[in-house]
């Protein structure tokens, strides 16, 4: 049997086709005309690729915007079986305002290997890098948590800086990081952008707070591919997701690990830049004497090598 690994230059193109289609909306206001163009450039190159995917989870259900959803069957049919988490478009709001942090983004793992949500679209997340990994109590209040996290990265807590999307539902947790020393680096959206600078400890040091389980699900292959911590807990936030969750049985004060969320080290993060952050520039465009090219910049992190790859490709459009 082939390893989803070796799949990581084709799921870069996937990654690489639908950032140059929806790169001209960029600063646009126009994020759902862009996602749709992300959508259909990443539908149309997965389904070249050669395995039998399925999409364990997408964007559709939650935003009822354009999306690869739910139990999609990508790929060709043929080959590894492979569970694929997307975001074509990660922070919709930054892509349209062109600020930082917005990517295009997907993660593989062997089929069977990525946890089913079901009805939730919320989850509780917490990134640690991977110095943290086994020393930090996900249950623990967050002074606690950081002050376990400045002694096992050897940083006074004043040089903590935690990423927290900024959204009325995480101002208690924002006060209780102020009350401790540490630093908050906040952001409207892109929860996977700010979870990745923790993972690699790359401009953030951890990321606490609720976001979207698909994005959950991406990060936590990216936390096992890099050996870093990572802990989840659904976390509904309105009345119908409640319900939805009660009828289905989901626990939602359970704390589920990283490796119950990806159960194989064969698992790979793929994202490539639309606007410039901490570890992806954004996509380039230029002409030469042989006419327009765009440049996009991408970053894989492959659990069965544990490194990471960047890979820049310019092609003539």
């Amino acid at each position: 049997m082939g390893s989803v690994c070796d799949l990581k230059i084709d799921l870069v193109e996937v990654c690489e086709a639908a950032a140059r289609a929806c790169a001209p909306f960029v600063g646009s206001g126009q994020k759902d005309e862009g996602d749709g163009l992300a959508v259909d450039a990443m539908r149309e190159r997965i389904n070249q690729v050669k395995m039998k995917g399925v999409v364990v989870i997408g964007e559709g259900a939650k935003d009822e915007a354009p999306a690869l959803y739910d139990d999609e069957p990508v790929g060709t049919g043929e080959g590894v079986g492979v569970d694929i988490a997307v975001d074509p478009i990660e922070g919709t709001n930054l892509f349209a305002k062109d600020m930082p942090g917005s990517i295009v983004t997907l993660a593989a793992a062997p089929a069977g290997s990525m946890y089913r949500p079901g009805a939730c679209f919320y989850m509780d997340k917490q990134v640690y890098p991977k110095a943290a990994r086994g020393k930090i109590d996900p249950e623990a209040p967050v002074a606690d948590r950081l002050h376990a996290l400045a002694k096992a990265l050897g940083k006074d807590i004043r040089e903590i800086r935690v990423f927290i999307l900024d959204k009325p539902r995480h101002q208690e947790m924002i006060q209780e990081v102020y009350a401790c020393g540490a630093k908050v680096r906040l952001a409207t959206d892109g929860d996977v952008n700010g979870a990745i600078q923790a993972v690699l400890n790359m401009g953030s040091d951890a990321l606490f707070g609720i976001g979207g389980t698909p994005e959950g699900i991406v990060t936590a292959c990216a936390a096992r591919a890099m050996g870093a911590e990572m802990f989840g807990r659904m976390a509904p936030q309105k009345d119908f997701e409640i319900k939805l969750c009660e009828e289905e049985g989901i626990d939602t004060k359970r704390i589920i690990t990283r490796d119950e969320l990806v159960t194989s080290d064969d698992c790979m993060f793929v994202a490539t830049g639309l606007t410039s952050g901490a570890y992806c520039h954004h996509v380039k465009v230029g002409s030469d004497a042989d006419g327009r090219y765009m440049t996009t910049d991408t970053v894989v992190l492959s659990g069965s090598v544990g490194n990471i790859r960047r890979v820049q490709t310019t092609l003539h459009v």
